[in-house]
């Protein structure tokens, strides 16, 4: 799927992208696992646009644990 932005669960790690004018359609829970989908950065609120971030593009703040299933998500 294309889009500008992406929302990502923080439980399983499953991502989708999304445009803002169809923001209202990214589900709040993960369609996989159930978990949260964060799409915004709870810090600032603003979208970010990699599935592999672990800090806010924006204001820096941390968006999730930077590993997943023991591996780490990005490298540094």
């Amino acid at each position: 799927m294309l889009g500008d932005w992406v929302a990502f669960c923080l439980q399983c790690g499953a991502a989708r992208r999304w445009f803002e004018e169809f923001e209202d359609e990214v589900p709040d829970e993960c369609p996989q696992c159930g978990g949260p989908m964060l799409r915004r950065c709870p810090s600032c609120n603003e979208p970010f646009s990699s599935t592999f971030a672990v800090d806010c593009e924006s204001c820096g703040a941390a968006l999730r644990e930077p590993h997943l299933f023991g591996t780490k998500i990005r490298r540094r």
